[in-house]
């Protein structure tokens, strides 16, 4: 399965962002690690701090599921709501931390309702979830 893997803005510093939140292990590092416990799997990865690259990975329409995790874009951004309203795949929306117990405004997500499922607070291992969910 061809699983394509988006993290929005400021994920580009899993590792040393806000440890105590996101943990301390890099998406470099977790990506090895799925690539190896999913190795028949053909993962891509892609990470943008902008919200129209995100949106124009999303339109290559080369994947055959995806995974994302918008960031700050879960939030309040329409634009990848709605795209991902056209993509007719498998698609789970992930976040590191339980959204819900963080501050207000990040507990709701307008890009969810786009999605089949969420995963939220599992820390990085809500992507080998998401994984697992989306290859049952």
């Amino acid at each position: 399965m061809r699983i394509l893997i988006i993290n929005g803005p400021n994920l580009n510093l899993l590792g040393t962002r806000e440890p105590e939140v996101y943990g301390t292990v890099s998406m470099a590092d977790y990506l090895d690690k799925l690539e190896a416990e999913f190795s028949e799997d053909e993962i891509s990865y892609y990470q943008s701090n902008i919200e129209g690259e995100i949106i124009n990975r999303l339109q290559e329409d080369n994947f055959e599921a995806l995974i994302i995790n918008p960031g700050a874009y879960t939030h309040y951004s329409y634009a990848i709501a709605d795209c991902l309203k056209n993509i007719r795949k498998p698609k789970i929306e992930v976040h590191i931390s339980n959204i819900y117990k963080r501050e207000e405004f990040r507990q709701k997500s307008v890009t969810a309702a786009s999605t089949d499922a969420v995963l939220s607070g599992f820390g990085m291992d809500g992507y080998r979830l998401a994984l697992l969910s989306l290859k049952a």
